[in-house]
């Protein structure tokens, strides 16, 4: 295909000139720095700690090197934008209780400021992360700064994991783990500061936190108790929502340090993103110096790993040209040495190509990337009121998101950002991301809120979900046993146990009905494979691999459906000796069984708390098919011989058995259980397992009454 870049003014919509280009994909072309100025927030009341900038290099998690490449760390930070303004933020951080940061990118906000607080007194202090790799790898760069080893006077805890001592001042977190923190000490007393940074994400987590931690400055100044500082951090956020939100608090604005961004749109739509990023990625390997490192964005670990393939297999054909290439996935559930190789610096003449979520859109750094390009989608979870269900769809992302995705090319040097979507579509795209807790099941949020004795319809959110979303979280919650029914809706104390567990309520259900089933060995091996990715590699287009990794799977085949089959397999996993390559043989993904058997391990751990008895069921399957339909029932489906679909139970939703599952193609059972729905061009039912009808009212007595409560929170 022949090729010319428009090129476009950041500032103007209309196409000015074109420039011969030899690429397979047509691209409108345009210069834009990787925040532009049309995407900085409203800031004209806000004082700006400005500061000269010459003109350097950064490395990794914004700290910076001049061309000659200092070797000394402390010369580094003194080089960030935000060491000129020290003694300008300093005073604010003294004298303001509750402060709002926008950081331009490359600023040093997230690795600085923490350690200002430090210099200034502050020495217990919290610093929020929406993702583990950010909290572990932005800890581990502030501990070589403050020359500490990590876990001393900075550590980081995450899921699973906390990396601390007595010693700590500083600990980076997950808002999931500072969240959970909060449920047994609502006024975070062991803090003296918090800072919640990414702030703009607007994940479920960081939503709780904004009230819990207003409240909680709030009432450690009613009680007299040692006051708490809050510092709100984003690159880009709705200033003024913040700022009301948080009593008028006081924002800075301080300016980063990024180098311009050539920024290329796709001429035309693409129906196959895939391909078009594709071609893209071996496009510019083919004309790029070496050590010019590539990022990638993408939906999720199966694309990320079907990529990956496919560039290894052109690899393995050497039918590339140029310098040898190293291509590293990087996605939530990659166990967290995988996720840190993508940090380690190319060597000479070899190309690292990054295929990665939007895990890697903020907070981090990778030394060497020179190139993006961007799918324009992300796959996130959606969640219908009216239906009750959660579906699992691929979106376009918004504008702030592709900046976002943009500015990671411009952190050390001038960069190139290739989008695999038109300007047209980019002008389409929706500003700003929805906050999560405004398209998402909020059921556990609700139970968090409850275990903290908060009446979620009172909380103060910064931005409150539905009347409806609401009410129908609640009646989930009533249904699993969670919450009294009633004028007063209160914790039981199944609930009050269920609120322990970091997983969905649904699951911690099962987890706490599996001993009167003895069977909690089993049901806490398919809990823990539930709570993370897809197990089987099914994305392989060598036909005759194909046909091998069919037949390998069908050995851990159950009859009953694809949760049994689940448990096959991490049973055989488990007693085998050379687990990497038993997983390669039997074409099963190794990094997710074995973050599985983590998880399983914290999952236990919470159980021998609570003294649950841990039981195997043996063979006995039916005592853990009426296990998983005790945690499940919501997700209960009739089949319709007439049109050859099934219809939900609680919302008469139609919908098909996943391709993937053992269950498809087979003799279709009057009823199943099912974990989540998908919508592709179908909405289909994924990992799913037959049940006997007879054992609903068995299991679930009060099932009529649970279909008429989601009747009345549809409003039917």
């Amino acid at each position: 295909m022949d090729s010319k870049y428009s090129i476009i003014d950041k500032n103007k919509s209309n196409v000015s000139e074109s420039s011969p280009f030899s690429l397979k994909r047509k691209f409108s072309y345009g210069s834009a720095n990787a925040v532009p100025q049309a995407k900085k927030p409203h800031l004209s009341n806000v004082p700006k700690l400005s500061n000269p900038s010459p003109k350097q290099n950064a490395t990794q998690n914004g700290t910076v090197t001049t061309k000659t490449a200092v070797d000394n760390i402390q010369t580094q930070r003194k080089q960030l934008p935000i060491f000129a303004v020290r003694e300008q933020l300093l005073r604010y951080l003294q004298k303001c209780n509750t402060l709002i940061v926008i950081g331009e990118t490359g600023s040093g906000k997230t690795t600085q400021i923490p350690q200002f607080l430090l210099q200034i007194g502050q020495d217990a202090i919290a610093v929020t992360q929406p993702r583990r790799i950010s909290a572990i790898s932005i800890s581990t760069r502030v501990s070589k700064e403050l020359k500490c080893k990590i876990g001393e006077t900075v550590g980081y805890t995450v899921r699973f994991e906390d990396v601390t001592s007595k010693k700590t001042k500083i600990r980076f977190m997950t808002d999931g783990s500072l969240l959970r923190e909060a449920m047994s000490d609502r006024l975070l007393l062991q803090y003296s500061t918090i800072i919640l940074d990414e702030a703009h994400e607007r994940t479920i987590n960081t939503d709780i936190l904004f009230g819990l931690v207003k409240n909680a400055q709030r009432q450690r100044i009613a009680l007299n108790k040692n006051p708490l500082k809050i510092i709100i951090m984003s690159a880009t956020m709705d200033v003024d929502h913040f700022s009301n939100y948080f009593n008028n608090c006081k924002t800075v604005y301080l300016q980063g340090r990024t180098f311009p961004v050539k920024i290329m749109h796709v001429k035309e739509p693409q129906s196959d993103y895939l391909h078009a990023v594709l071609s893209t990625v071996f496009t510019i390997h083919q004309t790029a110096p070496p050590n010019h490192d590539i990022l990638v964005f993408l939906t999720g670990q199966e694309e990320i790993e079907g990529m990956a393939h496919q560039i290894k297999a052109m690899i393995k054909s050497n039918s590339l040209k140029g310098p040898t290439l190293r291509v590293y996935p990087l996605y939530a559930q990659l166990a967290q040495n995988r996720q840190m190789d993508v940090f380690v610096p190319s060597a000479q003449n070899q190309r690292k190509i990054i295929l990665s979520t939007n895990i890697a859109e903020t907070s981090l750094t990778i030394s060497g990337i020179k190139y993006v390009i961007d799918s324009g989608v992300v796959k996130r979870r959606v969640y219908d009121s009216k239906t009750g269900m959660d579906t699992l769809k691929v979106k376009k992302i918004s504008q702030d998101q592709a900046w976002q995705r943009c500015g990671r090319a411009g952190r050390e040097s001038e960069g190139f950002c290739y989008r695999a979507y038109t300007f047209k579509e980019f002008k389409q795209m929706p500003t700003t991301t929805t906050p999560e807790i405004l398209r998402s099941n909020i059921a556990t949020t609700v139970l968090q809120l409850m275990s903290l004795d908060i009446d979620c319809r009172k909380f103060d959110f910064i931005d409150s979900p539905q009347p409806q979303s609401i009410e129908l979280a609640l009646n989930q919650l009533i249904a699993l046993g969670a919450v009294s029914s009633g004028k007063r809706t209160e914790l039981t104390e199944m609930g009050r146990k269920m609120a322990k567990f970091p997983l969905d309520p649904k699951y911690s259900k099962i987890l706490l009905t599996a001993p009167s089933y003895g069977c909690l060995e089993e049901a806490l091996s398919v809990v823990a494979l539930l709570s993370g990715e897809e197990i089987f590699i099914n994305n392989i287009h060598d036909t005759d691999r194909r046909g091998d990794a069919l037949t390998a799977h069908a050995k851990f085949e159950n009859e009953f459906g694809d949760h049994l089959t689940l448990l096959n397999v991490f049973k055989a996993y488990v007693k085998t000796e050379r687990p990497k390559t038993w997983c390669h043989e039997n074409f099963l993904n190794t990094r997710n069984l074995a973050y599985a058997q983590e998880v399983r391990n914290q999952l236990k751990e919470i159980c021998n708390r609570f003294d649950l008895e841990i039981a195997s069921c043996g063979n006995k399957f039916d005592q853990l098919r009426k296990c998983l339909l005790s945690g499940l029932f919501i997700n209960i489906a009739e089949f319709q011989q007439r049109d050859n679909h099934y219809l939900t139970l609680t919302n008469r939703q139609r919908a098909k058995i996943h391709p993937s599952s053992v269950l498809s193609g087979k003799s279709n059972a009057e009823y199943i259980l099912f974990t989540e729905l998908v919508a592709t061009g179908k909405t289909y039912m994924r990992t799913v397992t037959q049940i006997d009808p007879e054992w609903i009212d068995e299991v679930i007595p009060n099932i009529q009454q649970i279909k008429k409560l989601f009747k009345i929170a549809d409003g039917s």
